[in-house]
């Protein structure tokens, strides 16, 4: 693609107003609340758009578009997954969380166990769930900008990097929040019309679209059913279960939780994000197809062999470079805000509960502890674009499912314990998220997504030990089989750290906080 004038305006005004937005929240961010939280001031409408746009990454946009485009229905298994989601978050977790926390997931665990080492084994979680979602954002950039500017893939990945960086040291969670907020509306914009224009290519025939989809790819009539990719049962189960269960443990989606005043508003904030989400993933369909038909199997991955420039180059073949640098510019916008919520929620992981809790013992004043954040956002950003040098190849909508199994595994065990398991303890918080973090890790190290016979096509070249992709079937039950022998088989030494079961659930339901005092 060569931009002309108009295309470069269009691109560069998004990545303009976005600017703008981190200029003008700069302003406001002033105290370590206002960082990480936007000081609880979103009303639920607003949240719910943020939470939309922090959802909406370059997996959903570029890597569900190439996946479906290149595998048919399953690549629809992430839209279905990742919806499907939202319902855990919307029942098990949202108003719980709220309650009991302040800035970070290790808060709400915290109101139960006080122990230091309980918010040391939550902060390390969500450090290394950061770096694998981090990866596949920046993986998306690099691919995106090569493909606009032709600038090379690792070019491309450092000037992203440099722009996450500036929203987040400069404008905090009040920036993010908000480029969020933008960025979804202008997504589902270019999302619907993209959509509109591969139906009217249909003649408006939804039914005739599934038809003509039956010949239009290598696969035939089995692109059109499950089995391309995942052939195997278990395997299968293993990848929906990643999907489903990992949103609730996903330490940038809950932190944003903590963005509003009350659970009430925590709760309506995910009904307006999932009526958004719902739209968009349905639309997934129309950008796989679309793409598939018109642009080919051929030409999207002579782009990207993983096939996640699709949905740019349908927007191309459709409306021109105008629609194709507007898809690109929201593209480009997506990742930065998604990346930006990334490095603040591990940002507050290592300067709120590691430099804050653990090293401070909550001594720290509210500039130390901005002031921690952002170096900590320096070397979060730094660490994670060096790791995304050597993954261009890699499917973004994998590499966050990879995420999604580590946040399944290491973290919901321990948060839904701690609601609903009165017995539950501090050692077996620990265990719980240790055992599913080294579980998930050690099962995806010897997995098919980094050892392939084939050359160039995984990290490593050689046969993989464990044969399924993501092994979320078995890091899971770990986490919740560490928190069982953890629990019965320890001592009760933290007895005096722990608050009783009861005044945790009803602060839980209800958010009364009187209790702290």
């Amino acid at each position: 693609m060569k931009m002309d004038f108009i295309s470069a305006l269009i691109f560069f005004s998004v990545i303009a107003l976005t600017l703008f937005i981190t200029w003008w929240a700069a302003k406001q961010t002033t105290t370590a609340s206002d960082f990480y939280t936007a000081g609880g001031s979103l009303t639920g409408w607003q949240n719910g758009m943020a939470i939309a746009g922090d959802y909406l990454s370059a997996a959903s946009f570029l890597g569900i578009a190439g996946a479906i485009s290149l595998n048919g229905f399953d690549g629809f298994y992430y839209s279905i997954g990742w919806l499907t989601a939202y319902l855990v978050v919307l029942f098990l977790i949202a108003e719980p969380l709220r309650n009991l926390g302040k800035f970070t997931m290790a808060d709400m665990i915290g109101a139960r166990f006080g122990a230091k080492k309980v918010r040391g084994a939550a902060a390390l979680n969500t450090i290394t769930i950061v770096m694998f979602y981090m990866l596949a954002q920046l993986v998306g950039a690099g691919a995106l900008i090569k493909l606009l500017f032709g600038i090379p893939y690792a070019g491309s990945v450092l000037l992203v990097g440099t722009m996450m960086l500036i929203y987040v040291l400069f404008g905090g969670m009040t920036a993010t929040s908000w480029v969020q907020i933008v960025k979804a509306m202008l997504l589902m914009a270019g999302t619907i019309i993209i959509s509109f224009l591969v139906l009217m290519k249909f003649n408006f025939n939804f039914i005739g679209m599934f038809d003509a989809m039956r010949n239009a790819t290598p696969h035939g009539e089995a692109f059109l059913h499950s089995g391309v990719v995942y052939k195997d049962t278990i395997g299968l189960i293993s990848v929906l279960m990643a999907l489903v269960l990992g949103t609730a443990g996903l330490p940038h989606i809950l932190m944003r939780f903590f963005t509003v005043k009350d659970a009430k508003t925590a709760r309506s904030s995910v009904i307006y994000s999932v009526w958004i989400i719902g739209l968009f993933y349905i639309l997934t369909i129309f950008l796989g197809f679309g793409a598939a038909k018109f642009v080919g199997a051929d030409a999207i991955i002579a782009e990207n062999a993983a096939g996640n420039m699709a949905a740019p180059m349908l927007a191309g073949v459709l409306g021109g470079n105008a629609l194709e640098s507007f898809v690109a510019a929201v593209a480009f916008a997506t990742i930065l805000a998604v990346v930006a919520g990334l490095v603040l929620s591990g940002a507050s992981a290592i300067a709120h509960d590691l430099y804050g809790q653990i090293f401070k013992n909550g001594k720290v004043t509210e500039k130390e502890q901005v002031n921690a954040a952002r170096w900590a956002s320096i070397a979060i950003g730094v660490f994670s674009i060096i790791l995304a040098l050597g993954a261009e190849k890699l499917n973004v909508a994998f590499l966050v499912s990879l995420a999604f199994c580590i946040a399944a595994s290491a973290n919901v065990p321990t948060i839904l314990l701690t609601i609903y398991w009165k017995r539950f303890n501090t050692t077996g918080a620990v265990v719980s998220m240790l055992s599913g973090l080294i579980v998930a890790l050690v099962l995806v190290a010897m997995s098919p997504s980094v050892w392939n016979p084939v050359e160039g096509a995984a990290l490593f070249t050689g046969e993989p030990i464990f044969p399924y992709p993501l092994p979320t079937i078995f890091s899971v039950p770990a986490g919740f089989i560490g928190a069982w022998l953890g629990t019965v088989l320890s001592a009760k030494r933290h007895e005096e750290l722990e608050t009783s079961y009861a005044e945790v659930r009803f602060k839980a339901e209800t958010g009364y906080r009187e209790l702290d005092n």
